[in-house]
């Protein structure tokens, strides 16, 4: 496993070493990948791969039940914060995945990776992690590290949720106005995330070819089997959200907090219907 720990700034939007931040990342990934209908969806022949990488892999969910599925490929990790290595290596050993190891590396530098090393490059959710103008350079590594016929699979959100909370949507709208202020994903008027309309053309200006798409939903409304734990990734993410929001200008510590504690309550209410969407894009990498 290749280990950098000359990592350079840390440019996650939230802090890569909150305990409350894992845990967040913990429930997020387990609810991802069951409302995808598994860890290697839209993947062809999985039972093919030999080399497989999660870049920006947080806990090590995705890894793990990649090593689990296919034991007979080696599947690697890298996050730039210790404390999350550190836990998905100890899950790894917990569980005996032999075949799972992870590593710290900063993914919006160079990787630490030979040329032509893996056949499945993967990464989830980075409009966080990722500045903007960083994207293109980042999809040019992926692509140097791929083996020819190799796959590119890209995860990125539609929405944060779509919900009838006025004040899960007023907080939105404070992500979205953060993210565009700080450099983050490609919206026109800070009014989206602002990514999954640039994916495609990005993947074919980088010589893939079969450019394809999966859209997924998750519904949130009470009642539902996901309410519970996009209700939980709620409560922690806008909660650690609000400095984030704040440093932005996009409002005030006073108004993040009077809006979180509504949503807690508007989400708890007998009609409340909430949906999150997002994508994911392959590419393959011409022989």
């Amino acid at each position: 496993m290749t280990n950098n720990d000359a990592v350079g700034e840390n440019t996650y939007f939230l802090d890569a070493e909150s305990p409350v931040e894992m845990a967040r990342l913990i429930n997020l990934d387990l609810i991802t990948t069951q409302a995808m209908g598994g860890p290697l969806v839209g993947v062809d022949d999985p039972s093919s791969l030999r080399n497989v990488l999660d870049l920006g892999c947080g806990p090590g969910g995705w890894v793990l039940s990649v090593a689990f599925a296919q034991p007979t490929a080696e599947v690697e990790g890298v996050d730039i914060s210790r404390i999350m290595v550190d836990y998905a290596n100890a899950r790894a050993q917990t569980q005996q995945l032999l075949n799972a190891s992870f590593g710290v590396m900063d993914i919006t530098q160079a990787l630490d990776f030979p040329d032509a090393s893996f056949d499945l490059v993967n990464a989830r959710f980075l409009v966080g992690v990722l500045p903007s103008a960083r994207w293109q350079s980042f999809i040019a590594e992926c692509t140097r590290i791929l083996r020819p016929g190799g796959t590119i699979r890209l995860t990125e959100m539609i929405d944060a949720g779509v919900s009838s909370s006025p004040a899960f949507e007023q907080l939105q709208s404070f992500l979205y106005q953060s993210f565009q202020q700080a450099g983050y994903g490609f919206s026109a008027d800070g009014r989206t995330l602002g990514m999954t309309h640039v994916l495609p053309s990005f993947l074919r200006k980088a010589g893939y070819q079969s450019v394809r798409r999966q859209a997924h939903t998750l519904e949130f409304s009470m009642h539902t089997e996901g309410w519970i734990d996009f209700y939980r990734n709620a409560e922690m993410g806008y909660k650690l959200s609000q400095p984030f929001f704040v440093k932005s200008g996009a409002t005030t510590q006073e108004e993040a907090e009077r809006l979180y504690q509504q949503m807690l309550i508007e989400m708890h209410g007998e009609d409340f219907c909430g949906m999150w969407h997002y994508v994911t894009f392959l590419g393959t990498k011409p022989r």
